[in-house]
């Protein structure tokens, strides 16, 4: 299992879209966090605090995660290598995992560098130091399971798939939809008291509560439960080749 991880990750970083898609989500935020003028803009606001990339970064992730895991299945049900994977001693969940935590890492590198954007507003804030660093780390809390939500998505959208762009399209789409999706619905105001159970299937209802520093367990549970789902339905689908 750990093999293919290490393989996986090295198969991504051996190309040069690895490197290119890690380097437009840190452009991507840090323009929106300290060029463009706006709301976003941490100068522009003048309040001590990273806001701005919690509420930036899942809309990149959206992109983001299908990118790194669109060729996780397809690349190799387009090769023909997939069928090899499966006669592997390891079973489908032990593969689909070794892609989902090769997935997973991958997002947290690119991640990483984000935390020089903390230790910058800490040595600019009035007085020195002056952010809420407890409600910080609970955000980038909610934000890595944010992440591994998208990244079971994406793994799912490739394994619908032997094309990399169609399965990039999917996963896209998937995330948006789990993303924002269930909270337009449930804002139609058409289905009663069933509106707030609606609301409560989308990512964002709580991520937002995540976002604000709140740990709370229900939200855990959800996105653990979102992550397993997805990745449920993977091993379903690659099962379903035998059938």
């Amino acid at each position: 299992m750990w093999t293919l991880y290490r393989k996986e990750i090295n198969a991504f970083l051996s190309s040069l879209i690895g490197y290119v898609v890690i380097a437009v989500f840190l452009a991507a935020i840090s323009l929106f966090m300290w060029v463009f003028s706006g709301d976003f803009n941490i100068l522009d606001g003048g309040y001590a605090n990273i806001d701005t990339l919690f509420v930036i970064a899942p809309w990149v992730f959206m992109f983001l995660a299908p990118a790194i895991t669109m060729r996780s299945f397809s690349e190799e049900q387009r090769t023909g290598t997939l069928e090899l994977i499966l006669t592997k001693p390891l079973t489908d969940i032990q593969i689909i995992l070794a892609k989902f935590l090769a997935g997973f890492t991958l997002v947290l590198f690119a991640l990483l560098p984000t935390l020089f954007y903390y230790y910058t507003v800490h040595e600019l804030g009035s007085p020195k130091g002056n952010i809420d660093t407890g409600a910080m780390w609970g955000s980038y809390l909610g934000l890595l399971f944010l992440a591994g939500g998208f990244v079971a998505i994406g793994l799912f959208s490739s394994s619908l798939s032997n094309n990399q762009l169609i399965a990039f399209i999917i996963g896209v789409f998937l995330s948006f939809f789990c993303y924002i999706g269930f909270e337009q619905i449930s804002s139609f105001d058409l289905l009663g008291t069933l509106d707030a159970l609606v609301l409560n299937l989308g990512i964002n209802e709580h991520y937002i509560s995540m976002s604000r520093g709140v740990i709370d367990t229900r939200d855990l549970m959800y996105f653990l439960g979102l992550i397993a789902f997805f990745i449920l339905l993977t091993r379903l689908k690659l099962q379903s080749r035998k059938w």
